[in-house]
């Protein structure tokens, strides 16, 4: 005869070693470091970089009597210029240009070439308008920092508010860093840029400067009479200076003409890492859709406002935020070791508890 009394407490407390145990796994897996520590590390000196360079450059430009505009660079980074001058192509956001002089943009694409699956002695080509002169420094700290080395391809027409400034331009800063040993790194070919790529949307003058110097230090002009023509011209320079490696990303700053293409579609193309990229006829592609077709990831800066939303960076920061991660780090990918042991002890564990029989109460 079976005494009376509580037959399933033995199955409760099975339950509570079970859920104990879970708790106690979750608990643990949330201490774990948030990414690999490598990876943050390169963020955060990519990050330093920026900061040091940012720097170098803004002294060069005072010892070349090239004021700083309170009024529209209130963080005193020397890397905004002026609304309109003679090699200015197209209208700028102002706030997006003081937005990507925040150090984070460096860390930033550090963990987007590392997502692309760049690693140290990989080449990465690099479409940089003088637009955003700030990017294209975001992204040479971030290569340095990253060991890859960037291909790049710099158009000198830029935009209201970016490398627009005779006598300080995209040019000057290049020659800048050069002299001060921080993130020199020698462009694989030049254009003229703005509309077509032959400098329309220029004053005349404007753009007869710029021709004149497109080639300083005998960096090769590239170019086209056709869009075709011009990003074939520009594929054959990254693959010729890869020198047999595969070019592992594609880092698109800005909205040059060459490298966005005329298809509409692109205005669609998701800021950073892009995960889908439509891919017109020949004729309409750009760099970026080129890229794509021969199936490298893109990692695309524009769009500074959709940057800023998608990867919590803050918009147009007074004062600009220390060189760090901040919200960046959890961009690091998670070591998978220490996790992949947690969970393997916690299924054991889990095994071990439910094989124990359980005992019948009579």
């Amino acid at each position: 005869m079976r005494t009376a009394g509580p037959s399933n407490a033995p199955g409760h407390g099975r339950t509570y070693a079970a859920a104990a145990l879970s708790l106690a796994f979750l608990l643990l897996l949330r201490a774990l470091p948030a990414g690999d520590p490598a990876v943050r590390g390169v963020m955060a000196e990519a990050a330093s970089l920026m900061a040091r360079a940012s720097a170098a450059l803004r002294d060069c430009r005072a010892a070349r009597g090239v004021p700083l505009d309170p009024a529209a660079d209130p963080n005193g980074t020397g890397l905004i210029g002026v609304e309109r001058s003679p090699v200015t192509t197209s209208l700028g956001s102002l706030e997006a240009k003081r937005t990507t002089t925040n150090p984070a943009f460096a860390a930033l694409v550090a963990a987007l070439l590392h997502e692309a699956g760049a690693r140290r002695g990989d080449a990465v080509a690099v479409g940089a308008s003088s637009s955003f002169p700030a990017l294209i420094l975001a992204t040479l700290a971030a290569a340095r920092a990253a060991g890859v080395e960037p291909l790049v391809i710099s158009s000198l027409g830029a935009s209201e508010w970016g490398a627009n400034i005779p006598g300080f331009g995209w040019l000057e800063m290049e020659e800048c860093l050069r002299r001060d040993g921080a993130l020199a790194a020698a462009p694989v070919a030049r254009s003229v840029g703005g509309e077509a790529d032959t400098g329309e949307g220029m004053d005349p003058e404007g753009r007869a400067l710029v021709e004149s110097r497109v080639g300083a230090g005998g960096v090769p002009l590239v170019g086209g009479p056709t869009l075709e023509r011009n990003v074939a011209a520009r594929m054959e320079a990254y693959r010729r200076a890869a020198g047999g490696r595969p070019i592992k990303a594609f880092v698109n700053i800005g909205g040059s003409w060459a490298n966005m293409g005329p298809d509409p579609a692109v205005l669609g193309l998701e800021p950073g890492l892009a995960r889908s990229v439509f891919v017109p006829p020949p004729d309409r592609r750009g760099v970026i859709q080129a890229m794509a077709a021969a199936g490298v990831p893109v990692i695309h800066l524009l769009n500074i406002k959709g940057l800023c939303e998608r990867y919590g960076l803050p918009w147009d920061p007074r004062p600009l935020p220390a060189p760090g991660l901040g919200r960046l780090s959890r961009l690091a990918p998670a070591r998978r070791g220490p996790a992949a042991a947690l969970a393997a002890a916690y299924v054991a564990a889990m095994a071990v508890l439910l094989a124990v029989p359980r005992r019948r109460v009579l």
